[in-house]
Parts: C-alpha cells; sequence; structure tokens
C-alpha cells in the first residue's frame, strides 16, 4: 500500500490573503518564501478526527483546525497577545502529551499552539 509521506501544504482561503500571510509571518514567525514555502522543524504531526459538533476546532464552519507546534506555549501566547492578537484565556495540559493554547486568526480561523511534553 502506498502511503502518504507528510503534510506537504496547508491551504487557507482569506478575503485579503497579503494580510493574513503577513499576520502568519509578524505574529507566529512563520517565514514563507514568495512561493508559501516554509522549511519546518522536525517533529512530530497529529492527524486526528473529530465528532461534527464538537466545539474544540472553533466556529462550526472551521471544518479544520491547524496545529503549530511551539518552543515556549507562555512566551508564544504574550507576544501574541502583545500583537493585539484574539488569543483565548485557556489554556490545556495534557499529561504525557503537553501544553495547548489558542489564537484565532484575523479572518476568523482558530489555530492551536502546541508545546510538547
Amino acid at each position: 500500500m502506498e502511503r502518504v509521506l507528510g503534510i506537504g501544504g496547508y491551504f487557507v482561503r482569506a478575503a485579503d490573503p497579503a494580510a493574513l500571510g503577513a499576520w502568519y509571518r509578524d505574529c507566529l514567525g512563520l517565514d514563507a518564501d514568495e512561493h508559501g514555502l516554509w522549511r519546518q522543524g522536525a517533529g512530530p504531526t497529529v492527524f486526528a478526527t473529530f465528532e461534527s459538533k464538537t466545539d474544540y476546532l472553533g466556529s462550526r464552519g472551521q471544518q479544520t483546525m491547524l496545529n503549530f507546534r511551539v518552543r515556549d506555549l507562555d512566551a508564544m501566547l504574550a507576544q501574541l497577545r502583545s500583537k493585539g492578537a484574539d488569543v483565548a484565556d485557556e489554556t490545556q495540559d495534557m499529561d504525557g502529551v503537553g501544553r495547548f493554547g489558542w489564537v484565532t486568526d484575523p479572518e476568523g480561523n482558530r489555530v492551536e499552539l502546541w508545546q510538547a511534553a
């Protein structure tokens, strides 16, 4: 059986693609080149499915949620708040997995941030 090798891209609709790209660059440090190519650090990737009625992914209109690995969740959340980003007040700890926090991008997409255990 052939298998996928990894995530090759993640594509987001936006009313203002340039502004949304700049937000990801300026707030999260995602330095993609002019073609959108971003070289991420090595690490695990989770693929999980959720019940259709879950609130975990944000609004019901949001079918997927991007999860970024971060080194220091508290520092990243503070950085986002200092830039005026819509950061959720709560964080979540999962034994053996790590800590999670959330931010909503300017287009209304909930993004998860994960500091691995």
